[in-house]
């Protein structure tokens, strides 16, 4: 048996998560040939903000799906497991999205990093109970 058989919520939102970081990695390639920026971020405020969006994700995403797969793992409900994972998804898409925006602070920046720390903190007291 597969451990994507044994893990299919873990599998699922590890697959939407390995296409958003594609997709954020790729914003930084593109910002930064736009830019002509090697190394760094050159001073261009759009590059740092694509750096900081694929960063930032790269910081939160590995420490829920790690959270999401020991929930699956010591038996939590599918219906738990997808709430967890389907909020969290939506919060990393609407903190990307802001990230990219003009505005340093913004709605939906602030939605979705609400969302993430709601989501751990509720993952956090599943796992602790």
């Amino acid at each position: 048996m597969t451990t994507a058989l044994l893990l299919p919520v873990t599998a699922l939102y590890t697959g939407l998560f390995l296409l958003l970081m594609t997709a954020l990695a790729a914003n930084v390639v593109r910002q930064r040939l736009g830019g002509k920026v090697s190394l760094g971020d050159g001073g261009n405020r759009t590059l740092t903000q694509a750096i900081r969006a694929h960063g930032n994700a790269a910081e939160y995403v590995p420490l829920v799906l790690i959270g999401l797969a020991v929930l699956e793992l010591t038996g939590a409900s599918g219906t738990a497991l997808h709430l967890y994972g389907g909020v969290f998804f939506l919060g990393r898409l609407l903190h990307a999205a802001g990230m990219t925006r003009p505005s340093a602070v913004n709605k939906g920046r602030q939605a979705g990093i609400v969302l993430s720390w709601l989501v751990m903190v509720g993952m956090a007291i599943h796992l602790l109970v």
